[in-house]
């Protein structure tokens, strides 16, 4: 699988599971936190690949404005990943706050996969070239199974 279609399949996992969490209500507590779960599982795995294989690569193959747009979906990837969600895990999930914050998260995500898939994937596609992108893809999938390897045994 090539490294574009990897992170859109990714993408369409995130985007399923966060539809999924956004129609729970306050009742739906243990489904809440199982989704909510999923998707912080989902995302770590994700924004590594991205950050550590993809972005690096896209960007050297770049110019300044791909350098501009890397720096621009690593900061999106932060504010996720060390704001919003670790805010969203510490609400509870019986709770009217929980939705309104999950209704932020899906937002910002869906904001930065749009962006993704129809700006950044586009350029990648035409800087990096389908052998590399399979090659990539090939590294990411490696990484993948080792990140998510490592994150069962810790749960163990």
């Amino acid at each position: 699988m090539n490294a574009i279609d990897l992170l859109k399949k990714d993408h369409e996992t995130v985007k399923g599971l966060l539809e999924r969490l956004s129609s729970t209500t306050e009742r739906g507590v243990k489904t809440r936190v199982e989704l909510l779960h999923k998707i912080e599982q989902e995302l770590m795995v994700h924004t590594d690949i991205e950050e550590e294989i993809f972005y690096p690569a896209y960007k050297e193959a770049g110019k300044k404005e791909q350098a501009v747009m890397t720096a621009e979906a690593k900061e999106e990837h932060r504010t996720v990943d060390s704001l919003v969600l670790p805010d969203l895990i510490h609400t509870d999930p019986g709770s009217i706050e929980f939705s309104g914050r999950v209704k932020v998260l899906k937002e910002l995500l869906e904001h930065h996969i749009e962006e993704e898939e129809t700006e950044m994937f586009p350029e990648a596609r035409r800087l990096l070239g389908e052998e590399k992108l399979k090659e990539l893809g090939k590294a990411m999938e490696t990484r993948k199974a080792l990140l998510k390897k490592a994150m069962l045994a810790k749960a163990a």
